[in-house]
C-alpha cells in the first residue's frame, strides 16, 4: 500500500493519511495510525479532490492573434474571428493546442475537464481530433465532449444533421446557442432539438445560454422547463445565462424557482463575460454575469468555469482554477468567508457535480485515487495565495510536483526572510 501522509482535510481535524489500493483510494485514518510506502507528504496541507474544469473550448485554445486580434474585444468579432481561423483547421493543429492546455490543466490539478467542440463545420475536423485527444489523455484526465453548434443550429446550414452525426460519432453532450439563432423561434427551436437529441442518445446537454446583454433574452426559462418536463433535471446545463445580470428584480424572483424545480446546472465563466460583455454599454457598464450569488441562495448549483484560454474571446489565461475562483469571488461578490470557501466548492464538488462524476469523484474509501495536495491551511488560503498543488495524483499515480519556492526578501533594518504572504497571527 503506498499513503498520503499529513493530509489537512476539508471537514476533519487533524492530520490524516490516505491509503492508496491501486487506483482506488483505501481507508483513511488519524496521521501515524496506517502503514505504507509514502507516495507524498502532505505536510498538514489541505489535500483535496481535483480541480473540475465544466466550461472550456479546447478546438480554441492558444489561437489568439489568428488571423487576426478581436479589435472590438466582444463575443460577435470573436466568433467571426473565430470563423476565419476555423477555415484553417487540421488535425494535428487541434490535438496539439488542445493538448499543450490540458497538460496546463494536470500541472494545476484539474483532472476532470468538459470541453465544448464547434461543430458548424461540414468536415467536422475539430470534432474528430478532440475525440482522439479524448482517448490519449484517459490514463490522467477525464475529458467530456459537447457538440457545440457555434453559428447555430436552425440558423446554419444543416446545423441539425451536423450535431446529429457528432451524436453518432461518440460525443459526451450535446449543446445549443439559442441566443444566437436568426429569431426567437429558432432559438425555442433549437433548445427543442439538442434536448430530443440528447434523450434520443442518452447525453447529457449543455447549452451556451443568454450569453448576451440584451434582458429580453430569456431563454433559460424554456432550457429548464424542458429539462424538468423531460426528465433530463440535473444532466442538463445552462452555461454563460449573462442576460441574468440585466433582468429585473420581479423577473429575477420568478425565474429563481423555475430554476430551483427544474435541477439543471449553471456555469459561470468570469474571466471570459466580465471582458466580453457590456462592451456596447457607455457609462455605467453591466458586469456581464449570471446572478451567481442569487442562484445559489435559491438552491441551485453554480460552478465556475474558464471558457477560453487565450483565444478570440480572451487572450490571457493559464488553465488555473483558483484563478477564475477569484475573478469570480470578486465579480459576484462573494467575501463572506463561507461564499469564499463556496467559490472554491466551485471549481471542485460543484464543478463535479455539473460533469455528473457522482461516486467517481471525492475522497472516501473506493473512490478514484485523484487528489492534489495544496500548500494551504484552507480553501480560503488556497484561493488568497493563488497556491499551485506541491502533488498531483491521477488514478494512483504522481503525475505532478511542483516545489514551494517562497520569496527571499531583503528589507532595511531585518536580516533576509522568506515571504510566503501568510498574515502573523495566522502562522
Amino acid at each position: 500500500m503506498r499513503l498520503i501522509s499529513n493530509a489537512r482535510l476539508i471537514g476533519r481535524d487533524g492530520p490524516h493519511d490516505i491509503e492508496i489500493d491501486g487506483d482506488r483510494l483505501g481507508r483513511i485514518a488519524p496521521a501515524g495510525e496506517l502503514s505504507g510506502d509514502v507516495l507524498a507528504d502532505a505536510g498538514d496541507h489541505l489535500v483535496s479532490p481535483p480541480f473540475v474544469e465544466p466550461h472550456v473550448h479546447l478546438d480554441t485554445t492558444l489561437t489568439a492573434g489568428e488571423p487576426r486580434w478581436n479589435a472590438s474585444g466582444s463575443l460577435w468579432e470573436g466568433i467571426a474571428v473565430w470563423s476565419e481561423r476555423k477555415a484553417f483547421l487540421t488535425r494535428e493543429d487541434v490535438i496539439d493546442r488542445a493538448s499543450e492546455v490540458l497538460r496546463w490543466y494536470a500541472a494545476n490539478g484539474v483532472l476532470h475537464v468538459r470541453s465544448h467542440v464547434d461543430v458548424t463545420d461540414p468536415g467536422l475536423v475539430a470534432l474528430d481530433a478532440m475525440l482522439e485527444v479524448r482517448e490519449r489523455v484517459a490514463d490522467v484526465i477525464g475529458l467530456q465532449l459537447v457538440a457545440f453548434p457555434q453559428e447555430g443550429i436552425c440558423s446554419f446550414d444543416d446545423g441539425a444533421e451536423l450535431l446529429e452525426e457528432a451524436a453518432r460519432r461518440g460525443v459526451d453532450a450535446i449543446g445549443a446557442i439559442p441566443h444566437f439563432e436568426d429569431t426567437r423561434e429558432d432559438g425555442v427551436r433549437s433548445l427543442e432539438i439538442a434536448f430530443d437529441m440528447a434523450q434520443r442518445y442518452g447525453l447529457r446537454l449543455d447549452a451556451h445560454c443568454d450569453e448576451i446583454d440584451d434582458e429580453q433574452s430569456r431563454f433559460v426559462e424554456v432550457l429548464a422547463t424542458l429539462a424538468r418536463r423531460g426528465g433530463l433535471r440535473d444532466r442538463a446545463t445552462a452555461s454563460h445565462t449573462t442576460a441574468m445580470g440585466s433582468y429585473n428584480g420581479a423577473y429575477s424572483y420568478k425565474l429563481q424557482r423555475i430554476l430551483a424545480r427544474s435541477g439543471i446546472n449553471l456555469v459561470c465563466n468570469p474571466l471570459a463575460n466580465l471582458c466580453l460583455q457590456g462592451r456596447f454599454d457607455a457609462h455605467p457598464k453591466r458586469r456581464g454575469l449570471t446572478q451567481v450569488k442569487e442562484m445559489l441562495g435559491a438552491g441551485v448549483n453554480v460552478a465556475f468555469g474558464h471558457d477560453d484560454v487565450m483565444d478570440p474571446w480572451f487572450p490571457l489565461g493559464t488553465a488555473s482554477p483558483l484563478q477564475v475562483a477569484l475573478a469570480g469571488i470578486a465579480a459576484a461578490q462573494l467575501t463572506g468567508a463561507a461564499e469564499i470557501d463556496e467559490a472554491f466548492a466551485m471549481v471542485t464538488e460543484r464543478a463535479a457535480r455539473v460533469l455528473g462524476l457522482g461516486d467517481g469523484y471525492g475522497i472516501a474509501p473506493g473512490r478514484p485515487a485523484n487528489l492534489v495536495v495544496l500548500p494551504a491551511a484552507s480553501p480560503f488560503d488556497a484561493v488568497r495565495r493563488q497556491t499551485r498543488p506541491t502533488h498531483v495524483i491521477a488514478k494512483g499515480r504522481l503525475v505532478a510536483e511542483t516545489p514551494v519556492t517562497p520569496t527571499r526578501l531583503t528589507w532595511p533594518g531585518r536580516e533576509p526572510e522568506d515571504v510566503d504572504f501568510v498574515r502573523a497571527r495566522d502562522r
